[in-house]
């Protein structure tokens, strides 16, 4: 790991339960790791450029499953990357039709 510090921190026992079941369903390693993803969140939420906006989106399992598989195929590198991909198509089609309608 590139230079860390420790810190301690006291949270509620059932926060450190809810994260003790996220280890025990094996979405992360430990319960550091847990912690570590959800600061990682945390900063890339509020430390966005400005000049991005974060927008989030809930999709039904089927969808997620299409798009872990254009990751597995190489067409993404990650699920993320994929609907940043697929909305910038969607942003460019749009425009170029609307650039015609104004013609």
């Amino acid at each position: 790991m590139a230079d860390s510090e420790r810190i301690t921190v006291r949270i509620p026992a059932e926060k450190l339960k809810a994260l003790q079941e996220l280890v025990d369903r094996g979405k992360f390693p430990t319960i550091s790791d847990a912690i570590r993803a959800a600061l990682d969140s945390f900063v890339e939420k509020h430390f966005t450029p400005e000049y991005i906006e974060r927008i989030t989106v809930e999709l039904p399992k089927g969808s997620v499953v299409e798009l872990e598989t254009l990751v597995q195929d190489g067409d993404s590198v990650s699920v993320d990357d994929a609907i940043r991909n697929a909305v910038r198509e969607y942003v460019r089609k749009r425009v170029s039709r609307a650039m015609e309608e104004m013609k």
